[in-house]
């Protein structure tokens, strides 16, 4: 069978389903084992910096990537999703084939952001380990995927000890994910120096990629006919990108490295060639040498995220080059370790000493005022600063760490090298396929001797300071123009955390002396002045203490059931006592909790109080646990005050219990704070609701006369009409969400939906419904598998009605569906199941037809679903806008 695809504008091509990348050029070679032909190779480099909480290993909201939770859920939504399911639409605009970028793009991912995938989104995170898989075997065990160094840190500014735990980390996190050894390693924006490269082929690295601006000078490799070829001076980034090339080290050791083509990349992170397939290949075309070599590479490299989020629907183009454009002018896609395989280097390169792709400063944008980054407007005379109090910061932390780690530790910098072992088990055990991480064995294997439950804390706070110590050099702290932007916001924490830690273990004060290097770096803020401004403004209110998770505990209890076993943000959270009562409008809760860090192991046992004095008034107070006679005392006390139904006599009670620090709702962390502002408001807005609808049930009748007549509508009425609508809207879909047993009722609350939207178009109302619009998207996506895969054939018509009636009512409602996913469930059902039962519908009617209606042994099998239910099925596929269009004309 086969399909017409147009993209972006691109001519329809004809191409068959199971199309391979495997095309044979005219001379009968095949360009996957012996290199003959064009090979492309396109790289993306995906990437996002940490942005967790340290103290509680949990992105927080973030306003600006609004509708979405964090610019990481932003981004997923427009790239790194999409390009997982990657469309190739027809002239219509319908889906004719879903392509998975990965399996064709030369890639690296960030760990951080391949933790954070690994948590958020399973789906799309195993779509790009198989995407190497399949790579792997389609190019001789060569797959698309290269390694990072661990948190994009610029390594030729960092100690030789932190070049060979970065370096280490990422290999270890890539093995750990695609179960191999990587080739190659991108490095944190192509820094690059010969210290670095050292270390990277001490540890087994292949090979790079780099910016052509990086080379310096470049030649032939010697031979015995030409033992001493001239050398060619290529500093202004004209060395020759279509083939690989051999840097010697000192010690006569080499890397190879891999030039991308500048000005092509360069287009396609700034100009627009990938919004046309036609331009895109047509500008890669112009790269092709004409001087007969046998065999050449075009390969370019950009942010990964270029494709879909810095430039929308991009990963279109990409999808439609690599299984249309590409085949059909014989290119064969490639990775650069495949290439690498069939073109041993025949030419050596030198490189400019210390390099980057993103400064024309050498490595200058991450430690002085270049001028890169900036917009003209404002200095970066911080970033020396910045830099020269982290460095402080570390060599003390490096102390600490030599000193007081050999009491724990055999060999403390070897056990720092492979604690990575015990994150990746702890981001990995968040995934129920996954065994819990297991510390005490990597303590087993690195403890200086038998360590006791203490120690062992200890112990894993100093590795915790050395994790921290490495995030802070993350470069994206110094890649913008100002000290308090997020970026530079989030290293000051992972200092201010790493710090802390040196703090607990060894009673070490090193805030102040960071606090006064701070003080040098300049910002561009009047309300900050410095950096220890941004330090004290910003940083130092966002630590987290165990006082604090056990506040947030016991004020959330008032508000959520928990289980005696909670995970709290990062911690275990124990209730081994919890009793609550209520007095008129007050509500006291007191209880023991125990909380256990599930990074460190630390622990602490508490006895909580909070009163709710109704509305947004909170009373809440902490102590430890000293023993049970001392806990049910103060239980039998506050629950004796509380009596007397005097919030007064209450907080009098607390505080000769608890001492005079008191909590309240400001002191919870930020999203369940939100949360619980909310709930508090529902009644009010459920009172105000009940009035808005009276008003507009009231005056119905005066709102349809004065439309009828087409007479201005009086603001008053109006209003109270969309609120009236929108909440009856919200409620009814949300009833429509919790309802999944009763089918009478379901079709019920649809009627009602469908109702509520009719008269608001009636009456010209524009609902405030924004918030449902996700909810109905997921009730489309719930209904449409279980439509496909628990198929129910006495109810497949009425259930292909209801999913139809659920998309109306989305468009009447004037939501802009996103159904990328209810394509995606169809088209694996389509051409996993649909296809081949129409084919056998076909078939039966061939034969039935042929053989003048008698029955034959010829027949295939009974089907699972009868003509009219593929009819039904197909039709439900245009609705979805997937191109169905060559079954439905064939199907009887």
């Amino acid at each position: 069978m086969t399909f017409a695809a147009d993209v972006q504008g691109s001519p329809a091509v004809t191409m068959n389903s199971d199309t391979q990348l495997t095309n044979t050029p005219g001379n009968g070679d095949n360009p996957l084992q012996t290199a003959t032909g064009v090979y492309v190779t396109i790289h993306g480099h995906f990437y996002q910096p940490p942005r967790e909480n340290p103290y509680l290993d949990t992105i927080e909201r973030q306003s600006s990537a609004a509708p979405f939770h964090d610019w990481n859920e932003r981004i997923h939504h427009e790239c790194y999703r999409p390009n997982a399911f990657a469309r190739v639409l027809n002239e219509q605009g319908e889906v004719i084939d879903l392509v998975n970028n990965y399996e064709y793009l030369s890639f690296n991912i960030g760990p951080t952001l391949m933790s954070w995938l690994e948590r958020y989104d399973i789906e799309v995170y195993e779509r790009i380990l198989e995407a190497d898989r399949k790579s792997c075997d389609r190019l001789n065990g060569h797959g698309n995927a290269i390694a990072q160094v661990y948190n994009h840190i610029i390594l030729p500014l960092a100690n030789e000890r932190d070049k060979y735990t970065q370096i280490r980390w990422g290999k270890a996190d890539f093995r750990s994910r695609f179960g191999r050894d990587p080739e190659g390693m991108w490095l944190a924006e192509a820094a690059v120096d010969y210290p670095t490269l050292e270390v990277l082929v001490a540890e087994g690295i292949k090979f790079i990629i780099l910016a052509p601006s990086q080379a310096e000078r470049c030649r032939e490799l010697p031979n015995d006919e030409n033992p001493d070829p001239e050398w060619h001076e290529v500093g202004g980034s004209q060395i020759d990108p279509t083939r690989p090339y051999r840097c010697f080290l000192p010690e006569g050791q080499y890397i190879d490295i891999f030039f991308y083509d500048g000005p092509i990349s360069r287009d396609m992170g700034f100009s627009n060639i990938l919004s046309n397939c036609d331009h895109f290949v047509s500008r890669l075309g112009l790269a092709i040498r004409g001087d007969h070599r046998p065999s050449q590479l075009i390969s370019v490299a950009t942010d990964g995220e270029t494709f879909g989020h810095h430039k929308h629907h991009t990963q279109m183009c990409l999808a439609y080059a690599f299984t249309q454009e590409f085949p059909r002018r014989n290119w064969t896609v490639t990775n650069f370790a495949h290439y690498l395989s069939l073109n041993e280097p025949t030419w050596e390169v030198v490189l400019k000493p210390v390099t980057a792709w993103s400064c024309a400063h050498g490595v200058d944008r991450w430690q002085d005022d270049c001028g890169c980054g900036g917009d003209g407007v404002w200095h970066q005379k911080w970033r020396r600063p910045l830099r020269d109090a982290l460095d402080w910061l570390r060599d003390e932390l490096i102390k600490i760490y030599d000193d007081t780690g050999r009491q724990f530790f055999r060999e403390p910098w070897e056990a720092r090298d492979q604690y990575i072992q015990v994150i990746r088990d702890r981001e990995a055990s968040r995934n129920k396929n996954y065994s819990p991480a297991n510390i005490e064995s990597f303590l087993n294997s690195h403890q200086h001797h038998q360590l006791t439950q203490l120690e062992q804390i200890d112990a894993l706070r100093l590795l915790e300071m050395q994790r921290h110590a490495l995030l802070m050099y993350t470069s994206c702290g110094w890649f913008f123009e100002e000290i308090s932007r997020p970026e530079g916001v989030q290293i000051l924490r992972y200092a201010a955390h790493a710090l802390a830690l040196a703090g607990d273990v060894t009673g070490i004060q090193l805030e102040t002396g960071f606090r006064e290097r701070l003080a040098q770096a300049p910002s561009n803020l009047k309300s900050f002045q410095t950096g220890e401004g941004v330090y004290r403004q910003l940083v130092v209110p966002s630590q987290v203490s165990l006082n604090q998770v056990a506040v947030h505990y016991a004020i959330s209890s008032l508000f959520t059931n928990y289980a005696e076993q909670e995970r709290v943000y990062c911690y275990e959270a124990r209730q081994l006592d919890y009793q609550l009562q209520r007095m008129g409008n007050l509500t006291l809760a007191v209880g023991q909790l125990q909380l256990v860090s599930e990074i460190t192991k630390e622990s602490s046992e508490l006895v909580f109080a909070v009163l709710h004095l109704g509305g947004w008034d909170f009373h809440c107070c902490i102590q430890p646990f000293v023993g049970r006679l001392a806990y049910s005392q103060i239980k039998n006390q506050l629950f004796d005050a509380l009596k007397q139904a005097s919030a007064a006599h209450a907080i009098i009670a607390m505080t000769k219990l608890f001492g005079e620090q008191t909590f309240s709702l400001q002191n919870l962390f930020a999203e369940e704070r939100h949360r619980i502002m909310q709930l508090l408001n529902q009644e009010t807005l459920t009172r105000l609701d009940q009035l808005y609808h009276q008003v507009y049930r009231d005056n119905y009748g005066v709102l349809m006369a004065f439309h009828r007549d087409e007479l201005p509508v009086p603001q008053e009425l109006q209003v109270a009409a969309e609120i009236a609508l929108s909440n009856r809207c919200l409620i009814t879909i949300k009833a429509l969400e919790q309802e999944t047993s009763d089918s009478q009722l379901v079709l019920t609350h649809l009627a009602e939906l469908e109702a509520i939207t009719t008269e608001a178009n009636h009456l010209h109302c524009n609902l405030n419904i924004s918030q449902a619009q996700q909810t109905l998207e997921k009730l489309i996506w719930r209904s449409l598998w279980q439509l496909l895969y628990k198929t129910n054939p006495e109810t497949l018509e009425e259930d292909i009605h209801y999913v139809e009636r659920l998309i109306d009512v989305g468009n009447q409602l004037q939501f802009v569906l996103s159904l990328d996913r209810c394509q995606e469930l169809y088209f694996s059902r389509l051409h996993s199941s649909i296809t081949q039962q129409c084919q056998l519908a076909i078939r039966a009617h061939q034969i039935f037809a042929s053989n003048d209606g008698v029955d034959t042994d010829e027949l295939p099998s009974q089907t699972d679903w009868d003509t009219t239910s593929l009819r039904l099925l197909l039709e439900l596929g245009e609705k979805l806008a997937v191109d169905v269009s060559p079954w439905l004309s064939l199907l009887p």
